[in-house]
């Protein structure tokens, strides 16, 4: 049996994987990520009692392949979150967008947000303790979150909603002691209080798959994903958000992302924030 230092990724195996990922995801890895992604499947391929790379490939083609596919997908994805992460955008949610939004929906007393790529949960439990805040008679609205990922090791996760106290360390200390509360036997974790989870459902989805959700969101939030894609499958995933946002709803990016020459229907009003065009005029901020 081939001992984890053995096993290394040749230059046909690793071809074959990334073109299978970028496929399956929209994620393009390039040459200089080879050693990553023979560090993150090296454990699996010896979980199966392989011997190379090769194998693995193989099996991932065989007809047992669909179910390892999965897995191979959820080691490659990167989930990298935590609370409150990226700042200023909650500041905003919570200052701008929400009371905005609170204020056009009074009649239907409708509002829904989306965390694409959701990872473990953090974000869209932060959402949602942004929301549960801002939203005095929440008890009398239709106010959900949708998180999604397509790792399904982290939407378990996310339904979970435990982590080390130390991913809540930039928690606000009024919404800290709300809405997060230590786990008994587990003293260094903490647990979302039961009034943010019931706002949040965590499904699986591939972005660049069918989505059987209709919309329209009040607010999506798409976090440092699209920078692992191409600029053809970033713009057409924009271009889907922009489908599936309501006119005056806003779109939240990773700080190193940008929409600049990939799509003209979100009008850029603050940093890494947008609000949907309609008929080529932006709505206020």
């Amino acid at each position: 049996m081939a001992q984890l230092l053995d096993l290394q990724l040749g230059e046909r195996e690793f071809a074959f994987l990334a073109g299978l990922i970028k496929q399956q995801t929209g994620i393009v890895l390039g040459d200089n990520k080879r050693e990553m992604l023979q560090a993150r499947l090296a454990k699996r391929v010896r979980q199966l009692k392989l011997d190379s790379f090769e194998e693995y490939c193989r099996l991932l083609t065989s007809p047992d392949g669909e179910a390892e596919l999965g897995r191979t997908l959820n080691a490659v994805t990167t989930n990298l979150t935590r609370f409150f992460r990226e700042g200023h955008h909650f500041d905003h949610l919570s200052q701008v967008a929400l009371p905005k939004l609170i204020k056009r929906r009074t009649e239907g007393r409708r509002l829904r947000m989306w965390s694409a790529g959701c990872a473990s949960g953090e974000e869209a439990y932060t959402m949602g303790m942004v929301l549960h805040s801002t939203l005095s008679d929440i008890d009398r609205w239709d106010a959900r979150i949708l998180a999604t990922d397509i790792d399904t090791d982290m939407i378990a996760r996310g339904k979970a909603g435990r982590y080390e106290a130390s991913q809540a360390d930039l928690v606000p200390a009024d919404l800290h002691a709300r809405y997060l509360r230590r786990v008994a036997d587990q003293p260094r974790q903490v647990e979302v209080s039961d009034a943010v989870k019931r706002l949040v459902a965590f499904k699986p989805l591939n972005l660049l798959g069918h989505w059987p959700m209709k919309g329209p969101f009040d607010i999506i939030f798409c976090r440092n994903v699209v920078i692992y894609f191409d600029r053809e499958t970033q713009n057409r995933l924009f271009q889907r958000f922009a489908d599936m946002l309501a006119d005056d709803g806003y779109l939240y990016i990773g700080h190193s992302e940008s929409l600049y020459g990939l799509t003209n229907r979100f009008k850029l009003i603050g940093r890494t924030i947008h609000v949907k065009v309609q008929s080529g005029v932006a709505p206020t901020s």
